[in-house]
């Protein structure tokens, strides 16, 4: 029996496991995770088991079908492998099949993206070139020993044999395998979301790929996306929103028509969901309330805009701004996948996006009447949005309506010149002058520009890369960094030429700007950007961009709270004075002082990572890493965890079901049958709730 397993099943089985395995662990390795985990021996048991599998397949053909079948198997594996390595270090996400919907639109990055490789990643072909020269060139000489002429009857009596032994073995390595992602000893009490539950839907790339090797998460996801996991209906929180003490800074909010709607509700998502939302907490006023009451509002998305623009001798616009206006030094904007749709997304309604999915595209038919658009439409005020570029990327013609804007422009509508060419892109400048001809600026306004003049590619001749180069000339930086720095010129003098139009117009200091970058240049690479900067980029600092809140007759201000696009809205709204409701938003008012002095002053990051001024969580390996003294309990820690997974989770439910357009139109159908009962009750005097 042995003399049968050496020669058809276990040469097979052993000559694959080991370059299989091997890959597996150089690039656990290269990504930084832990060799020494009980992860390790999860993702070898799986190993083992394709292995096992694979082998039984190809002793049922030819010898030599079986060896390409072998090697065609194991080159998929390694060239995967080394695309997840790249992928990640150029987007900070691993691949998934959830942005598929963006290989047409992102074909032009490839040169970009395989630019950004770092040579070492290529070192996971060893194995296989390694695999392929045993196979075609020593594979009949180390087993020719086990090699005789057969009968084809003895020939599939001991095929039968091996499959049988081969079965069974992989039956109980599997079942091993299911008991690794529920013992407790194998798992990591700090980890964002049980291993367990991760296996069944992948839904964090990062944490799924650490726990189980980039194949079984590669299987996983064709699984997840095939067919479709039904959502938990467990309530997967226990916050309870204690009764309000009711001060002059409170918000009091009647939820009448939403307990309403609550009691009627059956579909399973939106129970929870209701349930989630009206037990988050109703932050109160603070002395920031109402500082912008009845000013117009511009935001300003800038594309690829990273801590390099805070710069006064090249961009002295900004830099104006940031130190004239409310700055924010820790804020982040944390790259996913579809970073720039995503992020946009985010920073309209402050929920997290779907980390795997371009989530802004999929479900470009939600409606979100509490967008940042919402908000200011009920405040009577014209809303509107403009993008210099195509829908190649994103529909945002669809998704900006969907959002509340009153009237979405992109660059075809705003007449101005471009080049499908990828490396070219529009001019700001014109973005901000033909937006500013459609805009009334004689009604309250508030409107949202998505700049895009410092998109990558970086290390390629370009109009605006080239345009002014000659500024950098004295300096050391590489001819990537000064194109980009270049592109980042006209940007700067966009802003300068909004101002000038905003004051001729006369609406200059009736008018606040809200600037953020969607992400840092990934384009470049990360020395690149940090042959620039005054810091070095430690941790997750790579991630931080400028935010700034600018009015030309406010007092200048730094804060330092650790913030991110997810707090904008509330932010703004409560800035505005508007008529919100907090809880809707997972993001947080920053400037409310309760804010930056709870363990609520953090940057969440898509992975489910997050960073305080005391320490870095890292969600991939399950790590706390402290700046000093300071720390956190274990207990501590975990608590944060489940918040952080609950808020990703509640938002990533909000959006596939559509939440926030049954909880509006639900609302108003309830609030109107309220006020029906009400006005038909002549003998009863009741009292208006108030309602920040």
């Amino acid at each position: 029996m042995k003399k049968y397993l050496n020669n058809i099943g276990f040469k097979n089985y052993i000559s694959f496991l080991i370059p299989f395995f091997c890959i597996e662990i150089m690039f656990r390795i290269l990504e930084g995770m832990p060799i020494f985990d009980w992860a390790v021996f999860r993702i070898f048991l799986s190993c083992n088991i394709i292995s096992l599998l694979l082998s039984i397949l190809t002793s049922f053909v030819k010898e030599k079908v079986g060896r390409i079948l072998s090697i065609l198997v194991l080159f998929i594996i390694t060239i995967y492998t080394i695309l997840q390595a790249g992928f990640d270090n150029f987007l900070g996400v691993y691949i998934s099949l959830g942005t598929s919907s963006q290989l047409g639109a992102v074909k032009e990055y490839i040169g970009d993206y395989f630019a950004s490789f770092d040579a070492v990643f290529w070192t996971m072909l060893i194995p296989f070139v390694l695999y392929c020269v045993y196979k075609i060139r020593f594979e009949k000489k180390v087993f020719k020993n086990y090699y005789m002429e057969e009968t084809s009857a003895f020939q599939k009596r001991r095929n039968r044999k091996c499959v049988y032994a081969f079965v069974i073995t992989a039956l109980v390595l599997a079942g091993i395998y299911n008991l690794t992602l529920s013992l407790d000893f194998m798992q990591n009490a700090l980890q964002l979301e049980s291993t367990k539950s991760l296996f069944k839907k992948p839904e964090n790339p990062n944490i799924s790929v650490n726990q189980f090797g980039t194949s079984v998460f590669g299987l996983l996801d064709v699984k997840t996306t095939l067919f479709k996991t039904k959502e938990d209906e467990t309530l997967l929180f226990n916050d309870t929103n204690e009764e309000q003490e009711i001060t002059d800074n409170s918000r009091v909010i009647d939820d009448t028509a939403w307990n309403l709607l609550a009691s009627e509700t059956t579909d399973a998502n939106y129970k929870t969901l209701n349930s989630y939302f009206m037990n988050r907490t109703i932050t109160d006023k603070n002395d920031y309330t109402g500082m912008f009451e009845g000013k117009n509002l511009i935001m300003i998305m800038m594309e690829s805009v990273g801590e390099i623009f805070i710069n006064p001798e090249y961009y002295p616009t900004f830099y104006k701004m940031y130190t004239e206006g409310f700055s924010f030094s820790n804020n982040y904007s944390p790259r996913n996948s579809c970073a720039t749709g995503n992020n946009e997304m985010s920073g309209m309604i402050s929920l997290f996006s779907i980390y795997r999915t371009c989530t802004a595209n999929k479900y470009q038919n939600n409606k979100y009447n509490e967008s940042i658009f919402g908000l200011f439409n009920d405040a009577g005020y014209n809303t509107s949005s403009f993008h210099n570029y195509t829908e190649t990327y994103y529909y945002r013609s669809t998704i900006h309506k969907n959002m509340g804007s009153g009237a979405y422009y992109g660059v075809q509508d705003l007449n101005i010149p471009f080049t499908w060419e990828y490396k070219e892109w529009p001019s700001d400048i014109l973005l901000m002058e033909e937006a500013m001809k459609r805009i009334d600026t004689t009604q309250p306004f508030m409107t949202w520009f998505t700049t895009v003049t410092s998109h990558q590619p970086y290390y390629v001749s370009s109009e605006y890369g080239d345009k002014y180069l000659s500024l950098f000339k004295d300096t050391n930086y590489s001819t990537g960094t000064k194109r980009y720095m270049s592109k980042l010129v006209e940007l700067d003098k966009a802003l300068a030429r909004l101002l000038e139009l905003l004051e001729e117009k006369g609406v200059l200091d009736d008018t606040v700007i809200v600037l953020f970058g969607d992400h840092y240049p990934y384009g470049l690479h990360d020395n690149d950007v940090a042959s620039v900067l005054p810091h070095a980029l430690e941790r997750n600092n790579i991630e931080k961009t400028p935010f700034v809140i600018y009015n030309s007759e406010m007092e200048g201000k730094n804060f330092t709270q650790y913030t991110s696009y997810m707090n904008i809205v509330p932010t703004v709204a409560n800035l505005f004075n508007l008529n919100y409701d907090p809880r809707l938003y997972v993001g947080e008012d920053i400037l409310n002082p309760e804010y930056a002095s709870t363990y609520k002053n953090r940057v969440i990051f898509a992975d489910g990572s997050w960073e305080t001024s005391i320490g870095s969580y890292d969600a991939t390996n399950g790590k706390m890493t402290y700046f000093g003294d300071q720390t956190y309990t274990n207990e501590e820690i975990i608590a944060y965890n489940k918040e952080i997974n609950n808020m990703i989770k509640m938002s990533n439910l909000a959006i596939t079901s559509n939440y926030f357009e049954y909880l509006s139109d639900g609302l108003k159908k309830y609030q109107t049958n309220t006020n029906t009962d009400t006005s038909m009750n002549t003998d009863t005097e009741v009292e208006e709730p108030i309602q920040q």
